[in-house]
């Protein structure tokens, strides 16, 4: 079953104004050359948990951000709660995902031109076995 319409409409309010909270935060905290991007929200079904997905570049650093996004969290849905006091009722809880997507499709990319070549590169076969 796909989602309802009320869950797509407060993920779009939340979407939107979780890009404002992050990128003041990014730029008042003085994280120059770092982008963070949401890619995507999911309500739960009892609106009670909103699932965000980020996208951050570099790459490299989106764990350690990912970390100091997740231990903000309350103070991130309060300030959503702020924005949004008009439009919802109750602020979700709100847990963060790294999205990958973009850096999987470039693997894909990669591979199909032909520049990641596990037998030239023994160490890509490692990645690639299945557990």
């Amino acid at each position: 079953m796909g989602e309802s319409h009320r869950q797509k409409k407060i993920a779009s309010v939340l979407q939107r104004d979780l890009v404002e909270v992050l990128q003041s935060a990014a730029t008042q905290g003085g994280m120059r050359g770092i982008i963070i991007s949401v890619t995507k929200v999911n309500v739960t079904v009892d609106l009670s948990i909103a699932k965000v997905y980020l996208s951050i570049f570099p790459v490299d650093k989106g764990e350690e951000l990912l970390e100091g996004i997740s231990s903000n969290a309350t103070l991130i849905k309060h300030e959503l709660a702020q924005r949004t006091r008009h439009q919802l009722r109750r602020m979700p809880k709100l847990v963060f995902f790294i999205d990958d997507s973009l850096e999987y499709i470039d693997q894909i990319e990669r591979s199909l031109k032909g520049l990641d070549n596990p037998l030239d590169d023994t160490d890509l076969l490692n990645k690639r076995k299945k557990t």
